[in-house]
């Protein structure tokens, strides 16, 4: 996927579907990921982007675009974002309550790319049903691999 800085600092500071302070510990490269650190961020979903900043600051430090990656419960209040092409790149999580990491998790997983490209299929097959008519004919991208349900994204 292409971006530029501007454009992920615009998206960075549109309004987010869940933001949070929260423990986040950042893979460092060279050092094992036992070792790095818990530090508290500001963390905000903002559609695919996790941005995280520091808890004083308007700019990201980072942004995780939730795609190809594996949302996993770790411990008790604890979950992780690994990558799949990447599995050493995990960042964790620790947050103040059970309730508030499953929170995190449903959100996170409701946000990835396979997520809404799995829902759109679902629900063009469902108006397809209903109206008789593929929806998404009128944009002319209703042969586009992606939006077939056996195809795999390249």
């Amino acid at each position: 996927m292409r971006y530029n800085e501007r454009e992920l600092l615009s998206l960075a500071r549109q309004p987010a579907e869940k933001a949070a302070e929260i423990l986040m510990r950042v893979p460092k490269k060279g050092t094992p990921f036992f070792f790095a650190v818990l530090k508290k961020r500001l963390v905000k979903l903002v559609v695919n982007f996790l941005f995280y900043f520091r808890t004083d600051e308007a700019e990201p430090i980072g942004a995780l675009l939730l795609e190809h990656c594996r949302i996993t419960k770790e411990e008790e209040n604890v979950f992780s974002i690994s990558f799949i092409e990447e599995p050493e790149r995990k960042y964790c999580f620790e947050c103040d309550s059970e309730e508030q990491c499953q929170e995190w998790i449903e959100a996170l997983k409701r946000a990835s790319y396979e997520f809404m490209r799995r829902s759109l299929i679902f629900y063009r097959n469902e108006i397809q049903k209903m109206t008789g008519k593929d929806p998404l004919e009128q944009y002319g991208i209703s042969e586009e691999a992606r939006f077939q349900l056996g195809a795999r994204r390249q």
